[in-house]
């Protein structure tokens, strides 16, 4: 495989830059401020960008682009940066583009209820800007090309605003959670969930009980949890509107021995508490040791099987292999935490994982693309 010509930055690149940006906007060569750029969330992949620019305006972008292109310089295209697989860090030395400073809500249409842009969204390679941000809810001219961008991370341009909807906040919003025995009565209650809950269903979510005992290792819930008793497979239900519907859901899971327990949020204390648990099991895992994380999407039926393949492959190799997800679309949280990063753990997890994913005619969601030379840093 052939590698790209690697054009270097020089004194004068900086100035163009320097030229285009405010000095609050650009990063260079300061070693300290850079690290944060040039690694991702889980400190596995670093790059060695000596260049960070942040940009505030599509302008700016567009004149970054072009100069880049032009120059045949690599760039990497960076939001917050708080992803788990490295896709948002460099490979080596390439520039960072930034847009956390590209923030600003331009307008909000209350009509629509919509956030709106009434300027140009997207910046291809060579500066070209992309005017294709309406408000219509339909619209049937020309090609969608922001379907092309969706799912593109970066290779096909930037994206520098979006129109989205914003659904006004449910009156009343009820949760509810519950303990079962298997995965199979995880789909159960899932399928029943659409049948009894249909319209109101905002969530439903599932963990495992290595999720929940790390959760418990490492004290990131305070108070005592709602549910008290261990159970193989926890799921989180939420549904905008009647209480009435969710309390029937539940007896109905509960009489035909779907679900063993279940408990309902009295209060906003106990609200918060069931999603806590929830949104902390990315920080539990973390916490656990080296963490080989994977995104993935896979049909319903095989969802939990990956968890249980992976299981079986690195006993004795790794510490633990965890799940968790959204059910309703098929994305399952694939964790798998070690004393440290080692290539001969790698060598079991990749390509293996990968090959499994295809075998079940799954995809990779928001995972590292192998064959992409990441440097890996093992201590």
């Amino acid at each position: 495989m052939s590698l790209p010509l690697v054009i270097q930055i020089t004194q004068e690149d900086i100035s163009f830059f320097r030229s285009v940006l405010p000095s609050n906007c650009l990063v260079v060569d300061n070693q300290d401020e850079l690290l944060s750029y040039n690694t991702d969330w889980l400190r596995k992949y670093r790059g060695k960008s000596r260049l960070v620019a942040k940009p505030k305006t599509t302008e700016q972008v567009s004149k970054l682009m072009k100069y880049c292109n032009d120059r045949k310089l690599a760039i990497v295209p960076q939001g917050g940066n708080t992803g788990l697989v490295g896709g948002s860090v460099p490979v080596f030395d390439e520039i960072i583009i930034n847009t956390k400073n590209m923030n600003n809500i331009r307008s909000f249409d209350s009509l629509s209820v919509q956030f709106t842009d009434r300027k140009s969204w997207q910046v291809l390679p060579d500066g070209t800007i992309l005017d294709g941000l309406v408000t219509l809810r339909k619209d049937n001219t020309g090609y969608d090309l922001k379907q092309l961008f969706i799912g593109s991370e970066g290779t096909l341009g930037i994206v520098t605003g979006v129109s989205i909807q914003t659904p006004r906040k449910p009156k009343a919003i009820n949760v509810s959670l519950l303990g079962l025995s298997s995965f199979e009565n995880v789909q159960e209650a899932y399928i029943r969930s659409k049948e009894e809950l249909s319209e109101i269903l905002s969530a439903f979510e599932f963990w495992d009980a290595g999720s929940i005992k790390l959760i418990k290792d490492h004290n990131l819930v305070q108070g005592k949890l709602p549910l008290e008793d261990d159970y193989p497979f926890y799921v989180l239900v939420e549904v905008s509107g009647s209480n009435k519907k969710l309390l029937g859901y539940l007896e109905n899971l509960l009489e035909k021995d779907i679900a063993k327990n279940a408990v309902v949020a009295q209060d906003e204390t106990q609200f918060k508490t069931i999603w806590s648990i929830r949104e902390k099991i990315p920080e539990a895992c973390s916490k656990a040791g080296a963490l080989y994380k994977y995104d993935v999407s896979i049909p319903l039926e095989f969802l939990y099987k990956m968890v249980e393949d992976a299981r079986h492959r690195l006993k004795g190799a790794v510490n633990e292999v965890t799940g968790f997800g959204h059910i309703g679309d098929g994305n399952l949280h694939l964790n798998i935490t070690a004393e440290s990063y080692t290539p001969e753990i790698t060598a079991l997890i990749e390509p293996w994982v990968y090959e499994w994913i295809e075998k079940y005619r799954g995809s990779i969601s928001a995972g590292k693309i192998p064959g992409l030379f990441k440097t890996e840093t093992y201590d």
